[in-house]
């Protein structure tokens, strides 16, 4: 966990798979006009998270990628941390559980105790002193965006095999270099989505600094301090804003970009990123 970060790798590219049968299920039912149909629905399980040997939080999951979920989400309620070496991770099928086993001791049961519900699908939960590590982080000025660039981003993300367009009730998120795709994952809650990139690019020691994300859902407080925690300096999405998310990404300099349609867009916060071509 203490190489040097990498920048982009074409091989490190990690897309959805509709056709795992783990990740959808066929349902019997009716349409509109009577008619029996089958249908497919995205699985929601639950995945309890325990870091060395305290229990720390149950959420309900799609079901893939549930080591890079449960480090991501550590990371961004700041109990991982960037510096920390991981001696393993266990993951049990069977019992739904990921135990990720640090060399530093770590005991967070007064933080436990702040429990914070958030506007997330599928139960998102964080704790009161997230934002922590916010203040602190200096995102790279010097990051760009090009006009062009998101009209690409857009087209190609529709274009990628996905469990939305197969089964819909979901939400995807993108790591871009450039325009370029390097990560589109999906689940029933878009925090989880954002947690399972994060904790990738922990693993597998991708930096955030000359990187944009990009997500399907709203652009909110929780999406724009895990944003930030990720060191990605450019935030895109095709849906709308909250009040607190604009003004944690203005707070951050986070350059924060949504309602993406064609070549339509909006910018509330970071503007000095975006180049118009």
């Amino acid at each position: 966990m203490k190489n040097q970060k990498k920048t982009f790798n074409s091989n490190l590219i990690i897309t959805p798979n509709p056709s795992d049968k783990k990740l959808t299920q066929s349902v019997k039912g009716k349409n509109e006009l009577g008619e029996k149909i089958d249908l497919s629905v995205v699985t929601e399980k639950a995945l309890t998270i325990y870091l060395n040997s305290q229990e720390i939080v149950t959420t309900m999951t799609l079901g893939d990628m549930p080591k890079e979920l449960a480090v991501g989400y550590l990371l961004n309620q700041n109990m991982l941390q960037y510096n920390d070496y991981i001696n393993e991770i266990e993951y049990d099928e069977d019992l739904e559980v990921v135990i990720v086993r640090t060399q530093r001791k770590t005991n967070y049961e007064e933080k436990l105790s702040k429990k914070i519900r958030t506007s997330g699908c599928a139960v998102g939960t964080v704790y009161g002193d997230m934002m922590e590590r916010f203040s602190d982080i200096k995102l790279n000025q010097s990051a760009r965006v090009k006009s062009s660039w998101m009209i690409k981003i857009s087209q190609n993300i529709m274009n990628i095999p996905s469990l939305y367009l197969k089964a819909g009730a979901i939400h995807g998120c993108a790591l871009t270099f450039k325009d370029n795709i390097i990560a589109y994952v999906e689940d029933v809650g878009r925090h989880n989505a954002v947690d399972k990139i994060a904790g990738w690019m922990f693993l597998n020691n991708i930096t955030g600094q000359d990187k944009i994300f990009y997500t399907t859902g709203r652009l909110t407080s929780e999406m724009v301090i895990k944003t930030v925690q990720m060191e990605i300096p450019i935030l895109l999405s095709r849906s709308g804003f909250t009040e607190s998310g604009v003004s944690l990404a203005r707070d951050s300099s986070l350059t924060l970009i949504g309602r993406m349609k064609g070549k339509r867009f909006i910018i509330l916060s970071g503007e000095n990123r975006v180049v118009y071509d």
